[in-house]
């Protein structure tokens, strides 16, 4: 049974490239970076990180989500994977194994294409090559950016950031450079994602050197609960066999 934790106090304000970021350090352990999906707020992780063991969680929001203010001019992916790796600076890590879901794949993709010695492992969670990546279902993705119907729901996204965020994706493809991540990576889909279809989950294994592939019973919502515990264990066994693995004695 893992340990359950919550969100304590607020998160902190840091102020990255000019920008105010929201974001938060939980835990301790190896560090793990989490990156939000589409007008997700850090808050969002919550599900996820309660079935967690021994880890550090760095979360934050993107500008435009949460308690992150909307900047004046949009951000493209490459700039906001420079926001995702100061975020590690404000922690005071210099890496992370990281894990990106939906939109914050796509940066997390970035991110490891860009500093490839700030990701020690990559989990890239119901997410896409971008460009050329193969359509899911508008009106579901619709649906998916409501405030969910809970109790502790979080706030409706800011429209411009929610704007910000897709005009990143809209022009952005990792296909040029998959080919070259070296990174341990992981990539998780859900089997009855209607939003970024499972195939998309299969060219990014496919092109990526050495990546596994791990399909859940789910739709594209993997850290609402429940099925966030199936997403930690998937997640917890990659990066525990991977590190098992480099601790291994070369054997000539």
């Amino acid at each position: 049974m893992s340990a359950q934790r919550s969100f304590v106090g607020t998160p902190r304000l840091v102020t990255i490239y000019g920008l105010k970021v929201a974001m938060q350090v939980q835990g301790d352990g190896d560090p793990l970076l989490v990156i939000n999906g589409m007008t997700r707020p850090l808050r969002s992780w919550e599900p996820f990180i309660q079935e967690l063991r021994g880890r550090k969680v760095v979360s934050f929001d993107a500008p435009g989500v949460g308690a992150s203010p909307t900047p004046v001019l949009p951000l493209s992916m490459p700039g906001l994977a420079e926001i995702a790796a100061a975020v590690l600076d404000a922690a005071g890590l210099a890496d992370a194994d990281v894990l990106g879901y939906s939109h914050g794949g796509a940066v997390a993709q970035q991110l490891v294409h860009d500093e490839p010695g700030r990701v020690r492992r990559l989990v890239l969670a119901a997410t896409s090559c971008g460009v050329g990546a193969t359509p899911g279902s508008g009106r579901d993705g619709l649906r998916g950016l409501r405030t969910p119907a809970v109790a502790n729901a979080w706030p409706r996204a800011d429209v411009m950031g929610l704007v910000w965020q897709s005009l990143a994706f809209s022009n952005w493809s990792s296909i040029p450079f998959l080919g070259s991540v070296g990174t341990p990576t992981l990539v998780v889909c859900g089997s009855h994602d209607r939003i970024v279809a499972p195939v998309n989950s299969r060219i990014l294994a496919r092109r990526i050197p050495g990546a596994s592939l791990a399909m859940v019973p789910a739709g594209h919502d993997l850290q609402r609960p429940g099925v966030a515990k199936m997403l930690a264990d998937v997640v917890e066994r990659f990066l525990r066999a991977d590190a098992d693995t480099e601790r291994l004695p070369a054997i000539c």
